[in-house]
This record gives structure tokens, sequence and C-alpha cells, in this order.
């Protein structure tokens, strides 16, 4: 059976498994939670995980080659056409930054301070701190994030809650969740809007805005969980809206298929799932480790912002380390 078909049959049987999905959706796996280990994939979730906290590096460095403004604006230039065109209200545009450490996937994965981990058969790690879905019983949440910034800039609570383009950009990222939801669920409704979350870095504390979108699934959606998944991805806030179009923007803008960067991974068992958007994520390639990061561009985006957004969002969450020159 395909890994969508095992995901179905496992649901309905309440076998737990652990999945992923990528991007394109052209890759998806499945595998029983029993053989996750065996199988190279370690991760944690607030509610379960499948490997105990290893001895973590005493001292550590971290250096990030991010590329220049000029082929960031290539990109940038784009998406801002069509967005002005009108083929796109909201796409959130991402590149690779190349990094280098003294710590492998594996010490990065035990020393990650961060809501969702995961280390995919020492392909790459991600510290993921959004929630794609969560389901306990016939209820489903999503949190989607959007909106970054510098917690120590003065007055940085206001200030990015403030931000018109901010606003704006997390409005339709809500809206757009809120439709997804009613495909699946019925009673969907915001639960919680623009609350901050503090998320500590090897470089700077950051500020990010969340919101709370919640439903009700049919009794039977262990049967049909892969069609739940589908018709929510990908997930709207690494996307855009309206969806469709703006994912055919993407791949004009970002020149190559992201692969599982800001697809999802996550822990289905019984009916109970957590899950996250794999964000804040490295993987390692032929040429070196390579780190993923973007934002949501609007047409009120400045594209100088957009580049520092899209750098600070290259880190590494492990506060408590000392670091050293690299």
């Amino acid at each position: 059976m395909t890994a969508w078909q095992n995901m179905d049959d496992w649901a309905a049987r309440n076998i737990p498994f652990v999945f992923l999905v990528d991007f394109e959706q052209r890759k998806p796996v499945a595998v029983p939670l029993a053989d996750a280990a065996s199988e190279g994939i370690w991760f944690s979730t607030p509610g379960i995980r499948n490997v105990d906290p290893a001895p973590a590096a005493t001292h550590f460095f971290f250096k990030k080659a991010p590329i220049g403004y000029e082929e960031y604006h290539r990109g940038f230039r784009i998406v801002a056409d069509h967005i002005h065109a009108g083929n796109s209200f909201l796409l959130n545009y991402t590149c690779p930054t190349p990094v280098s450490t003294n710590l492998s996937l594996r010490q990065i994965f035990h020393s990650a301070v961060a809501k969702y981990r995961i280390l995919f058969r020492n392909e790459f790690v991600c510290f993921s701190p959004e929630t794609f879905i969560g389901i306990s019983g016939n209820r489903i949440v999503t949190r989607p994030m959007k909106g970054t910034i510098d917690a120590s800039l003065p007055d940085a609570r206001a200030r990015i809650l403030n931000d018109f383009k901010e606003t704006a950009e997390h409005n339709t990222i809500v809206d757009l969740l809120r439709n997804d939801l009613n495909r699946i669920a019925r009673r969907v409704k915001v639960e919680k809007f623009r609350y901050l979350d503090r998320l500590e870095t090897s470089g700077k504390p950051l500020l990010q805005v969340s919101s709370e979108i919640s439903g009700e699934l049919p009794h039977n959606w262990p049967s049909a969980f892969s069609a739940l998944l589908k018709n929510l991805l990908p997930a709207g806030s690494v996307s855009g809206a309206p969806k469709a179009k703006t994912l055919e923007i993407i791949r004009q803008a970002e020149r190559g298929p992201r692969g599982y960067y800001t697809g999802i991974f996550g822990v289905c068992n019984g009916r109970q799932v957590e899950a996250a958007v794999l964000i804040r994520f490295i993987e390692q390639t032929e040429t070196g480790l390579l780190y993923r990061s973007g934002g949501g561009i609007t047409c009120f985006s400045d594209p100088e912002k957009e580049y520092r957004e899209m750098t600070d969002k290259v880190y590494l969450p492990i506060p408590t380390l000392a670091t050293k020159p690299a």
C-alpha cells in the first residue's frame, strides 16, 4: 500500500504511526511508531517522543552565509510583480542559506529547544515552533504563525502587533486557514487571535505572532485521515493566498522544489494527532548544510526588511550553550 493508504488503514485500526509529507506532496512517509527509531526517525512533540535527551555539546559555533541581497531581490521582484498584478495577495517566499557548525544534525536535534523536533534519517533536522494541526477526539485546532520581530527592539511587542503590513498578512492567513478547516470540519471558529510567543535563539530572541482556529471533525475522520491532510496541504502560512495560483508563483520565484522543508510531520496515536509545519529546517546536501527560511510577501512589503527577516530566522534554538568563534 502507499503511504497515504497506510495512514488511513493505521488510523482506522488505532495503530500509532509517524508521518511526513513534503511541500510538493510527492514523497509522503508513514511508519508505525514502534518502527520509527529503527527507520532513523527521531522526534519530539509536546505529547509524545521516541528518544531520550542525549548529552549536549558544551560549546558550539554556528555561522551563516546568506545569499546576497541582489539574488534575494531577483525572486522577490517576481513575487512582487505577481502580487501587484492581482495574482496573489500573500506569498511565502523562501531561500536557502549555507551554514556551518561543529554540531552534527543529531547533536542539533538533541540540543535544540523547540515545541516540535525531528531528525529524519540524518537527512535533515527541524526544530519547529509552529503547529500544523492538533486533534483530540473530534476537535481539531491549527495555530498559524505569521509575523516575526527581534524581541530586543524597543517596544517590540507593540511594534509587531501594530504593524500594518504584518497585521494584514496575519489576517489573510487566518482567513485562509479558517476556510481550509471549513472543508473538513464544522463549527469552525477563531479561538485566539494574534497572540505572541517568545523564541530564544543562539542569535537573538524573537517574538512570533500566532492565532488559534478550531473545528469539529466527523466521528469517522481516522478512516479518511489522508484526505483530511490533503485538504489542508500545503500549510497556508508557508504558501499563501489564493493557494493554487500562489503555488505556481512560488515555483517561478524559488527555482526548485522545497522537498520536506515547509511540509509537515506528526504523530497519529489513536484519536490524538500532533503535527507541525517543517520550518526552522537544516538539511544535509552534497555541498554542505543548508538552512531554509523565508517570510510572507504582500503589496506592503519592503524588500530590505523582508531580507533581514529571512536572515534573522537562520538560527539554532540552543540558548544555554556557550558559543565559540567559527
